[in-house]
């Protein structure tokens, strides 16, 4: 008998997550709280996980989760670019004062990923780009001026670069710098291909280097480094069966606007639901060892994109003195 766990989406998204419970559960899922709000150029889902409960219904930790889509992000528009960065830095604002961060609190921000790997580049990206403050405080206090705090940023590199694993890194780190808050960029996996490169999560449940790839390491979690994690990610990649799952789904709908006789088309697939037709997928694709990893071929320009995007974001909610309705203006 095939292990139904073993063959469902792997999704770093918490929004995910809930969709693939709400199949079997319906939308109203005991300790989860979401709220959406759309806009033209983007939906804003908040969600809250408020305990145990509506953790294990969805396999992601108690916490708050903020997910922004943008659908259009993919067409390279500066001007939607510029006002996704203005969203993101008011939100992480919103983001911190809800967790009780102050506006003087130290932060350390962590590039997570490998920055020889495209697709996986998200975090070192960012660290180049985000406006680091915290030796000027060491070196000459009396010369900052109102309206920034202490920010320190590092890109670790990873496990087969380092030889060591990045939680010891970073936990060597904390306790040197002594940080207040720990921000975590790190590129994600989706279940969905709309999302990949469209999505931005912002989560205070910290992060687990490589969980989107199927490596299981220690994770940058409070209770590791005794300081609160957030974790920023973006999808960067999806998995092959995924993708094939959901070319199999379109196929059906769109036979279904145009015939009746999808039944004699299809056969089987056409009664299967999504994590039935995605086990048999998997099953079919076990034969070679392991699942693809895919990503689009733009993700060069886009990973540029979305790091500046982040950076700008957290520039503007992390210094009061950055105006986060010009947030663009202080993108490296």
């Amino acid at each position: 008998m095939m292990d139904d766990k073993l063959y469902m989406d792997r999704t770093d998204l918490a929004l995910e997550a809930k969709e693939l419970a709400s199949l079997s559960m319906g939308d109203t899922i005991p300790g989860v709280h979401t709220q959406t709000i759309q806009d033209e150029d983007c939906v804003l889902t908040r969600m809250d996980i408020e305990n145990q409960i509506g953790a294990n219904a969805i396999g992601k930790m108690v916490g708050h989760y903020i997910t922004l889509e943008v659908p259009k992000l993919r067409e390279k528009d500066s001007d939607l670019q510029d006002r996704v960065a203005t969203k993101l830095a008011q939100e992480l604002s919103a983001f911190l004062d809800k967790i009780g961060i102050t506006k003087q609190a130290k932060v350390l921000i962590i590039g997570l990923g490998n920055w020889n790997v495209t697709p996986d580049a998200l975090g070192p990206l960012v660290v180049e780009n985000v406006m680091v403050t915290r030796h000027f405080f060491e070196l000459m206090p009396d010369q900052v001026s109102p309206g920034y705090r202490q920010v320190s940023a590092v890109a670790p590199g990873v496990l087969g670069i380092t030889g060591i694993e990045t939680s010891e890194i970073v936990q060597g780190i904390v306790e040197k710098s002594k940080p207040d808050l720990v921000i975590a960029i790190d590129a994600l996996a989706s279940k969905a291909l709309e999302r990949v490169n469209t999505t931005i999560q912002i989560a205070d449940t910290g992060i687990h280097p490589g969980s989107g790839v199927g490596n299981k390491r220690k994770g940058l979690t409070q209770e590791f480094l005794g300081v609160p994690v957030i974790a920023i990610g973006v999808p960067t990649v999806v998995y092959a069966s995924t993708i094939v799952n959901s070319t199999m789904d379109m196929m059906i709908q769109h036979f279904k606007k145009e015939t009746d006789a999808t039944q004699q088309i299809f056969g089987m697939l056409d009664g299967m639901d999504e994590n039935q037709r995605l086990m048999m997928v998997k099953e079919v694709l076990s034969p070679l060892g392991h699942d693809l990893l895919v990503t689009p071929k733009d993700i060069d320009q886009f990973i540029e994109d979305i790091a500046n995007i982040i950076a700008s974001g957290l520039n503007a909610a992390l210094h009061e003195a950055i105006d986060q309705d010009n947030v663009a203006a202080y993108t490296h």
